[in-house]
């Protein structure tokens, strides 16, 4: 009995390994339009600031595993950050002003990928996994004036959160997809940190485009 089922575990090993191969390694383009803003939280409160309209682009490679699941490591410049609305002391009184937090990131990440067949059209996807971001540049605006942020001191290079996404692929590779950035770490980089937490998030809306 025991050597019966060994022997059906390695044919069933075989014909996934074989399935896997047979089915070829894909590459892909995406870009679209991102929404992202920050959640600030310090002594049990938080606080979600208001998005800003920004953008997104990258590549993508998709490594079947089954028919129906895929591992999909990417490469994506992103820009992140919010907008931040307050009043500032001027000689007759306060005034409102409107300024945003721009950080530009290169984000790496590695998105589990389960597709659904939908008949002639196409397949819904889903998908989730985690992403690691380095900050390559970053400023604030405000009032037609624009100061760069330190990297390393006033907020940190690294983030670290996790991807959510689901779209819907057509037969000619094209597809459309919606996301959601859960930012897991304090990006904010000075001695206030242990007290004040800044963590992205961000929704996204875009197409891309599989070969």
């Amino acid at each position: 009995m025991k050597k019966t089922f060994l022997l059906l575990t390695m044919a069933a090993t075989l014909a996934f390994t074989a399935s896997a191969q047979n089915a070829p390694v894909k590459f892909g383009i995406k870009a679209g339009v991102a929404f992202p803003n920050m959640v600030v939280s310090a002594m049990g409160a938080s606080v979600s600031l208001d998005s800003k309209t920004s953008y997104y682009v990258g590549g993508t490679v998709d490594i079947p595993v089954s028919p129906m699941f895929s591992v999909q490591p990417g490469l994506t410049l992103s820009n992140k950050g919010t907008k931040v609305t307050g009043a500032i002391d001027i000689e007759d009184g306060n005034e409102m002003v409107t300024g945003t937090l721009n950080f530009t990131y290169i984000e790496i990440p590695v998105n589990a990928i389960v597709r659904f067949n939908a008949g002639n059209a196409g397949r819904v996807f889903l998908g989730f996994g985690p992403y690691y971001a380095i900050a390559v540049d970053a400023n604030a605006k405000a009032g037609g004036a624009k100061e760069d942020i330190e990297l390393g001191t006033d907020f940190k290079r690294g983030d670290f959160g996790l991807n959510f996404m689901a779209g819907f692929e057509l037969k000619n590779g094209l597809n459309f997809h919606a996301g959601y950035g859960l930012g897991l770490s304090n990006i904010l980089g000075s001695d206030a940190s242990d007290i004040v937490k800044f963590k992205n998030r961000v929704f996204t809306i875009g197409a891309g485009f599989t070969f």
